[in-house]
This record gives structure tokens, C-alpha cells and sequence, in this order.
């Protein structure tokens, strides 16, 4: 984010940059000339905005917001920080350090001395510079980044996420080290005891005395004596970035959008209108109800199609809603770290139904009879017979515990994993064996079909079928060419592939041959689709969600 007078900017992951004139109440797109929407930094000089991408460095002017590459030589560089002092320019990017003394006109490298080539983070502390690298920790250079040095006493942790200065203390957020002081230029760091719970700093800020910390688990804030959480009214607590002007603390969240502050963090509130960078993880659906699990956002719920969505979270406590399911009673809603929730009353509000669960990232979650099975990231899968009320693991000859989806087809259950293919169990998950003859790539992202068939999605070597129970596999991809599969659905003979960087594609036999199915889908990576009787609905990472008629 960036912010200066009235003039607030976002930098979204898929979706490009907002921009905002009253203190983030609306938003709208400014995206006119950009040709990557991955934002990764932002910053003003005068009346010039600076944005970093996955395609190197963009300019603009911030009175009328059209984008120019600012070297087109950059277009494989990320660029993780921009700092500014004058007209010099510092990026910190994915290959070292560049440095413009021309406001940006001209770029040149600077990384002698530099033996860590990702930096995260840039700072200017009076006439020397500070780099927060990926797995070297702290360099400085006095000779605008000419020659580095590297200053990594008393550091134990040497991915630097963020950095920040005030006066003469110079701040640096690392990965699992929390935060760490120096009040010497450097020379010596000490750490600021945060204790076991945030250690996970994404980014620093300072403003005044006090110095916010952004974590996985929401806002802190250091006042001179010790660390506090400020996260009332944050229903977001993976905090990716904070910046401040002199009234407002703004707060750039995973999946969440942006929250103000107005009392120093003390409490929160969301400022999303116009700012559409949703990602729809899962789709779930009865009659007339559709319900979207999104990745920071919690679960949505639309009663006309998909037409209008209102929010369906109350009693949510996590809101990365990773998978969804239902049956006659409710609906399931398993997420990354608080486990599985159960609504009854069409989502006006959910209750935690953990017990037995012992591990809570529950990536998939499927119904066969009066049974629900939840895979999860390294706990494998577990199963209940009441309704929820309690999970019994069942990972019998299952040798990897880390799956990614779950399908069931008739009584038979066939679990897709992260590294060893698929898995079948005939007895209602009470024994696994592996059914991978024929299958290239052990990665599997998704898995569905119907009683006389089933389908794979792997990232890579795309679709592969089954006719015979798993037995064996061949791969099914003419006319696909994205091979990069994220999501399957099945309706009667029709399947449809959402895809990372090819959007959809649909298949009308099986998957035997497919075709493109985008028109006027205005998103390249689609992960979770839903077929109704009448309509479909795509999911994306940054869009939201999208709807066509069905056939």
C-alpha cells in the first residue's frame, strides 16, 4: 500500500491496484497501461506512484493513474521493495538491487557485496542504505548501494520480511524470529521479545513512538514497554502490510481487503467497497442457496444464483474456508488451521466441530451416506459418523498424509495427495490402498467422476481418467492447453477444468477432447467451479466469482 494526503493505493495479488480518495470508504481500479496485476510494492515521490510486479517496475503520474514500464527489460523481475530518497530510487527485487538516480528513467545494478539475490525489503536510515534479504538477513551500503556489507550480529533469523526506521532505531521483521532492534547502525542486533505466538513478521511500520508489527495472527503493537495485540474489529489476522498517515493506520490483509484504524489500532473497521480482489476457494449448493468459501474472507452466501452474495460468517473464527460440503442437515466448512465448522441455519451462524480432529488444515471435505470424510495437510484423513459431533482418524496403509482432495463415488472413497498419487479405500475409509498404474504425476489437485468413471487434475500433465475404479489411468488432454489443472467438476458426461493461467475448459465426453470455455471470463486461474441445473459458477484467485447459463 501507499498513502499520501488523500491519495490511498492497493496493490492486489491477481487483480492489479486500487486507488482510493477518502480514506479507503471506495475504491476503484486503476490498472490502465499495467500488464502484470501482481502487485508486490508501492511507492510515491512527489507527484510521481512507483509500483512493483512480477513484471519489474511501473510509473505513473498520481493526478491522472496510466501506467509505463519503466525498463523493458524487467519483465521476469519481481519486485519486492521500493524506497525513495529524492529523485534516487532503490528496488529490492528477485535478482539483487537496482538503483536509479533519475527518478526512475534510468536502472542500473548495485549488488557488490550483496551474497543473497532476493531482497524483501529496502530502507534509508540517514546517508546509508539497509537490504532485508530472503536467507542472508541484513546488508548496508554508505555509497548508495555501490558496495554492501552484511550486518547480521546477534540476528538469529536471516529471512527479513520488512524493515523500518524511526530516529536513530532501525527495525527488522524476520520469519519465525519476530522483531529485532538495532540503535547502532546496525552493527549489533537485539531481539524485541515477542514471545512463540507471532513470530511471523510480513511487515513494520512506525508511527510516533509506537512501531506496528503485520503477523500471520494479526496486529501488534510495541509502545516502548512490551508488544500488545490491536486486532478488534480485524476479522482478517494474516496481515500482509501497514501504513499510516497522520489521522488513519490502514492494514493490507490475506483475502480480507483493507482495514482502517482511526485510534491508533485499537480497533479496526473494513474498507472494501469497490475493491474486488476475492479469491473463491469452494463452492457448495442446494435449491436455491449457493454458498462460496473464499481464502480470507470467510463464506458468502447468494440466494438468487449467484447474482448477489451477502456474508455468512458469524461464529466463523477462521476465515481461509478451504472446502465446503453438505447434507440433509447442514453445511461443512473445513479451513486452513481452525478445522471444521458447522452451519444448520444456512450459514446466520457456524460452531466449531473439532473433536478427535488433531490436525485443523482441512483442505477437502466430501459426504458418502451418514459419513463425512475431512483430508487435511499432514494429518491425513479422518472420518465422522454423527454428523461432525466427532472424528476418528482412519489412515490405514495410507503412506502420505497430506491430501488435497477427496471425492466419493458410490460407497468407494478416493483420496488425492500432495506427493503420492491417489488412494482408494472400499470400506468406508477403514483400509487405503494406492492406484496410481498409469498416472505421470503424483501431485494431485482435484478429483471427481460419477459410478462409471473418474477424473485427476494435476499442475503440470493435466487431466488423467479412470474407467475402472482407479485400477489404471491414461492421460486425457486434447485440446488442452493448459496443463496446470486446479479444479475438476463432473455433471453427467459433462466436466469441466478450471486452470491456472488457461481459465476454464469443458469437456462433453468424458474428458476424452476439451475446448476452451472462456468467453468473457476476465480471469486466467479459476479455482473452484460449480454446476447447477441451470448455471455455472467460476471461482477465481482475485475476480470472484463468475456466472454463464448452463446448457
Amino acid at each position: 500500500m501507499a498513502v499520501e494526503d488523500e491519495k490511498l493505493f492497493a496493490g492486489t495479488q491477481g487483480n492489479g491496484i486500487f486507488f482510493s480518495t477518502d480514506q479507503g470508504a471506495n475504491w476503484k481500479e486503476v490498472n490502465e497501461g499495467l500488464t502484470s496485476n501482481n502487485i508486490y510494492s508501492l511507492a510515491i515521490s512527489g507527484t510521481k506512484i512507483f509500483a512493483g510486479t512480477d513484471g519489474g517496475i511501473f510509473v505513473s503520474s498520481t493526478d491522472d493513474i496510466r501506467w509505463e514500464p519503466t525498463d523493458s527489460r524487467w519483465n521476469d523481475i519481481m519486485v519486492f521493495s521500493i524506497a525513495i530518497d529524492h529523485e534516487n530510487l532503490y528496488a529490492g527485487t528477485s535478482r539483487g538491487i537496482f538503483y536509479s538516480e533519475d527518478n526512475g528513467i534510468n536502472w542500473k545494478e548495485v549488488n557488490q557485496g550483496l551474497t543473497s539475490s532476493t531482497v524483501n525489503s529496502i530502507i534509508i536510515s540517514g546517508t546509508d542504505l539497509f537490504a532485508g534479504t530472503e536467507d542472508g538477513g541484513i546488508f548496508r551500503s554508505d555509497d548508495h548501494g555501490a558496495n554492501w556489507i552484511q550486518v547480521n550480529n546477534g540476528l538469529t533469523k536471516l529471512q527479513v520480511n520488512s524493515l523500518a526506521v524511526s530516529g536513530s532505531a532501525i527495525y527488522a521483521g524476520t520469519l519465525l524470529g519476530g522483531v529485532f532492534m538495532s540503535d547502532n547502525n546496525g552493527e549489533s542486533w537485539q531481539s524485541m521479545g515477542m514471545g512463540e505466538t507471532s513470530t511471523n513478521i510480513n511487515s513494520l511500520f512506525t508511527k510516533g513512538a509506537n512501531i506496528f508489527a503485520g503477523t500471520e495472527e494479526g496486529i501488534f503493537v510495541f509502545d516502548g514497554t512490551g508488544w500488545k495485540a490491536v486486532n478488534n474489529g480485524l476479522s482478517n489476522h494474516f496481515v500482509y502490510t501497514l501504513i499510516a498517515d497522520e489521522s488513519y493506520v490502514y492494514a493490507g490483509t490475506n483475502g480480507g481487503g483493507v482495514f482502517l484504524s482511526a485510534d491508533n489500532g485499537e480497533n479496526w473497521d473494513q474498507i472494501n467497497e469497490g475493491l474486488l480482489n476475492t479469491h473463491i476457494s469452494s463452492f457448495a449448493s442446494r435449491n436455491a442457496e449457493i454458498y462460496a468459501g473464499t481464502s480470507g474472507s470467510g463464506v458468502f452466501l447468494s440466494q438468487d444464483g449467484g447474482m448477489n452474495w451477502k456474508e455468512a460468517s458469524s461464529g466463523l473464527t477462521n476465515p481461509f474456508v478451504f472446502s465446503l460440503a453438505m447434507n440433509d442437515t447442514g453445511i461443512f466448512a473445513g479451513t486452513n488451521g481452525g478445522g471444521i465448522f458447522l452451519s444448520t441455519d444456512k450459514g446466520s451462524s457456524w460452531n466449531e466441530i473439532n473433536s478427535g480432529l488433531t490436525n485443523k488444515f482441512v483442505y477437502s471435505i466430501t459426504v458418502s451416506g451418514d459419513d463425512i470424510f475431512a483430508g487435511t495437510f499432514g494429518g491425513g484423513i479422518f472420518r465422522s459418523s454423527d454428523n461432525g459431533q466427532n472424528w476418528n482418524s482412519v489412515n490405514q496403509d495410507l503412506t502420505n498424509y497430506y491430501i488435497s482432495s477427496l471425492t466419493a463415488s458410490g460407497t468407494d472413497i478416493y483420496a488425492g495427495t500432495f506427493g503420492s498419487g491417489v488412494f482408494r479405500s472400499l470400506d468406508r475409509g477403514e483400509n487405503w490402498e494406492e492406484v496410481n498404474s498409469g498416472m505421470i504425476n503424483a501431485q494431485i489437485f482435484s478429483l471427481t467422476g460419477s459410478s462409471s468413471f473418474l477424473l485427476a487434475a494435476t499442475p503440470g500433465d493435466g487431466v488423467f481418467l479412470s474407467t475402472n475404479k482407479g485400477d489404471s489411468w491414461k492421460p486425457v488432454n486434447t485440446g488442452l492447453t493448459s496443463g496446470n489443472i486446479n479444479t475438476l467438476v463432473v455433471k453427467n458426461s459433462t466436466v469441466l477444468a478450471g486452470t491456472y493461467g488457461g481459465g476454464m475448459y469443458q469437456s462433453l465426453n468424458k474428458g476424452n477432447s476439451w475446448s476452451e470455455f472462456n468467453s468473457g471470463l476476465e480471469s486466467n486461474d479459476v479455482y473452484s467451479v460449480l454446476m447447477s441445473d441451470k448455471d455455472i459458477l467460476a471461482g477465481t484467485s482475485g475476480r470472484g466469482v463468475w456466472k454463464r447459463a448452463g446448457k
